[in-house]
C-alpha cells in the first residue's frame, strides 16, 4: 500500500447541463481551477458533489475523466460510498483500475446495521482494492451505526490498508481517542478533518481537510491550512473565524447554496439536482449581497 499525506484536499461540485446532464467541459475547468489553487489531492464526487443523485455508471465516468484532467499531478481519491456493501466494493475495484489513489467510503446509506456489520462493510470494500482506504466520519449526515475509535481499530486489524479517517462529527473525544489509540499499531494512520474547522482539529493531530469551500475561498482556506500546519494555531484562529462566517452563508441549502455561492463568485456549475431545490433568484441576489460584503473574499479569484 502506497502512503501519502493527503494534506488539503479540495472536494469540487459536480457541474450539471440545463439538461440535468453531467457538463464535463465545466468539470475540466472545475479540476484546473482546484489545481491552480491550492489543492494538494481531490476527493470526488464526495457529497458536495451530490454522489447520491449520480448514477452508478456516472459516477465511474467522473472518477475516469478526473484522473485523466489530472494526469497525476495530485492524488485523486475516489468517493465510493452506497448503501450495499457489493456496489461500494464494485465501484472502489473500478476507481483503483481507473487510476485512483485511495478510495473513501462512509456508512451505508439508508440501512442502519450494527456494528458488526458495520465493519464487515468496511472490511470488504478495503479489501476490494489495494490502494489506501479511508472512512469518512459523518454522523449528522448519516444515521445509523456510530463509528468509534474502538470500530476502527478493529478494523485496523482486519484491513491492511485502512489508511486514516476523515471526520467532520466535530466529537473531540473521539478524535482525540482516535489518534491515540491508532498511531501506536500504525504511525502512519491519518486523520483529517471533514471539514474547515482546522484549528481544533490540528491541535489534536490532524493533518489534513476536506474543504468544499476552497471552492469558493482557495486563498483563505489555504492559508488556515498552512498556518494550522506549522502549528501557528493563535494564529489561524482569525482566518478559522472567517472561514467560518462563510460557511455559515452556505451551510442552508447543502450543495445548492454552495453552487449558487460559485455563481455569484464568476464560475457557473449549474444547478443541482432533484430532490434538492436550487435556490431561487430572490434567495441569489441575498447571498450574492452578502458573500459580496465578506472582506475576506475580496483577494479571491473571480472567474475561472
Amino acid at each position: 500500500m502506497t502512503v501519502f499525506q493527503l494534506g488539503l484536499v479540495h472536494t469540487p461540485v459536480t457541474p450539471f447541463t440545463r439538461a440535468d446532464r453531467i457538463d464535463f467541459d465545466v468539470y475540466g475547468k472545475l479540476i484546473e481551477f482546484h489545481l491552480r489553487h491550492g489543492a494538494d489531492a481531490l476527493a470526488l464526487p464526495m457529497h458536495a458533489g451530490e454522489s447520491v443523485s449520480l448514477t452508478e455508471a456516472e459516477r465511474r465516468t467522473l472518477i475516469e475523466f478526473a484522473v485523466k484532467q489530472v494526469r497525476g499531478r495530485v492524488p485523486v481519491l475516489a468517493h465510493v460510498s452506497d448503501a450495499g456493501t457489493g456496489i461500494a466494493a464494485a465501484l472502489a475495484r473500478h476507481a483503483e483500475a481507473a487510476g485512483a489513489a485511495a478510495v473513501v467510503a462512509t456508512t451505508p446509506y439508508y440501512w442502519t446495521p450494527p456494528p458488526a456489520m458495520v465493519l464487515e462493510h468496511f472490511v470488504q470494500i478495503g479489501a476490494a482494492v489495494r490502494i489506501p482506504f479511508l472512512v469518512y466520519n459523518a454522523p449528522e449526515e448519516m444515521a445509523g451505526t456510530k463509528l468509534t475509535a474502538e470500530l476502527a481499530l478493529k478494523l485496523m486489524e482486519k484491513a491492511g490498508n485502512f489508511a486514516g479517517v476523515v471526520d467532520s462529527s466535530l466529537d473531540w473525544q473521539f478524535m482525540v481517542e482516535l489518534v491515540d489509540r491508532a498511531r501506536r499499531p500504525r504511525p502512519a494512520f491519518q486523520l483529517l478533518s471533514g471539514a474547515e474547522y482546522m484549528v481544533s482539529a490540528g491541535a489534536i493531530g490532524a493533518k489534513g481537510a476536506f474543504s468544499p469551500l476552497a471552492a469558493i475561498a482557495p486563498g483563505r482556506v489555504r492559508s488556515l491550512y498552512d498556518l494550522c500546519r506549522k502549528d501557528r494555531l493563535f494564529e489561524a484562529r482569525k482566518v478559522q473565524e472567517e472561514i467560518a462566517a462563510l460557511r455559515q452563508l452556505v451551510k442552508k441549502a447543502g450543495a445548492a447554496s454552495l453552487k449558487a455561492a460559485l455563481r455569484a463568485m464568476g464560475r457557473d456549475c449549474g444547478e443541482v439536482r432533484p430532490p434538492l431545490r436550487p435556490v431561487g433568484e430572490v434567495e441569489y441576489g441575498a447571498l450574492a449581497e452578502r458573500l459580496g460584503a465578506l472582506a475576506t473574499l475580496r483577494a479571491e479569484p473571480r472567474g475561472w
